[in-house]
């Protein structure tokens, strides 16, 4: 079988697709598109690309990809991806998936209507941890989850500080869409992606927004943002990120969630990497459990990306899954600027 012919948009985080594709051993990663020619020419050495584009659409018509990854700033992810389906590519998205509900649906629509594979790079379900949590819900360790919390906090770290990260036009929000997701979708990804049905949140920019000031930086979004969103299981998450809180350490990543025979946490383990933990009750004895995740082997999404697509099945991240993040974060801005919840019809 002839291996696949790859590319990607976007040498910032796109660096990541591209290393990712480039190890497969079913594919090929063939070219590569930046409009900054420089940071182009420095990845495309790196790892032995010869076929550059700085228009992207210039790629998708002339490069013979079957599939391609999408990097760009987050205003841009719409456009692109569906642009890419329409020329025949399958599309690993960087994450969030779209600028809107809106928006993230007519990306599905034309993944659905072209039969192509559309994945988004939710990359923390793809740790060994994760996956062995995930293993012992799906086994049924934890009963049925119905009340969690998962948060992402940063003390002071802003992402490029005056750059497209704080440009609300281009980001289309602060942590919430940068770090949260991330939380928001491994919660939902444990609970078995249910329906959201409510949301409430606000958002604050009370650190973030007076060093911007004082260092004649653009900055329009938040530095903290949380809520509470309903699912049509009856379920709850409260969800919390920021990039600029008062609080000790550098990042506080955790999510805990509790179900009706145990209960697991995710957590960032101080000096790198993750912990896994149950929390069961077995004969009235209640029990702490950290997996030995040394057993548990989980590919990256770019792997799973290009193993989708040879194996003719949806890819572990799929765009319904992006669609249902959406929904969260869209609901806790929105309810943020009016002060009201937000409801959603049940699928």
């Amino acid at each position: 079988m002839a291996k696949l012919r790859m590319g990607v948009v976007g040498m910032g985080m796109g660096k990541g697709h591209a290393q990712g594709f480039h190890t497969h051993p079913g594919a090929e990663l063939v070219a590569l598109c930046d409009v900054d020619e420089r940071r182009l020419q420095a990845v495309a050495d790196a790892i032995g690309v010869t076929e550059l584009y700085t228009d992207a659409e210039t790629m998708f018509r002339k490069a013979g990809l079957d599939a391609v990854g999408i990097a760009v700033p987050n205003n841009l992810h719409a456009a692109l991806t569906i642009s890419a389906l329409r020329q025949g590519l399958h599309v690993l998205c960087e994450k969030p998936m779209a600028m809107t509900v809106a928006e993230a649906r007519r990306m599905n629509d034309v993944a659905a209507k072209t039969g192509l594979n559309l994945m988004i790079d939710f990359s923390h379900r793809f740790t060994d941890a994760a996956a062995a949590l995930k293993q012992q819900v799906d086994a049924g360790v934890v009963g049925d989850i119905y009340f969690g919390r998962t948060a992402w906090h940063r003390n002071r770290g802003i992402p490029g500080f005056g750059g497209w990260f704080g440009i609300q036009e281009m980001s289309g929000g602060g942590p919430l869409v940068d770090i949260g997701v991330h939380m928001i979708d491994l919660a939902m990804w444990f609970m078995g992606y249910p329906d959201p049905v409510s949301v409430t949140g606000s958002t604050y920019d009370k650190i973030a927004a007076p060093l911007a000031r004082r260092a004649r930086k653009k900055y329009s979004v938040e530095d903290l943002a949380c809520g509470m969103v309903k699912f049509s299981t009856g379920a709850t998450l409260i969800v919390e990120s920021s990039w600029a809180v008062n609080q000790p350490g550098q990042d506080r990543i955790v999510t805990t969630l509790c179900g009706d025979k145990g209960g697991l946490s995710y957590k960032h383990r101080s000096g790198g990497g993750w912990d896994a933990e149950l929390y069961t009750d077995e004969r009235g004895d209640l029990y702490t459990k950290r997996l030995d995740t040394r057993t548990v082997s989980t590919p990256s999404p770019f792997h799973d990306f290009v193993d989708s697509i040879i194996e003719g099945r949806p890819p572990l991240a799929t765009g319904d899954h992006g669609l249902k993040v959406m929904k969260v974060i869209e609901g806790i801005y929105r309810s943020a600027k009016s002060g009201k919840e937000v409801r959603y019809r049940p699928v």
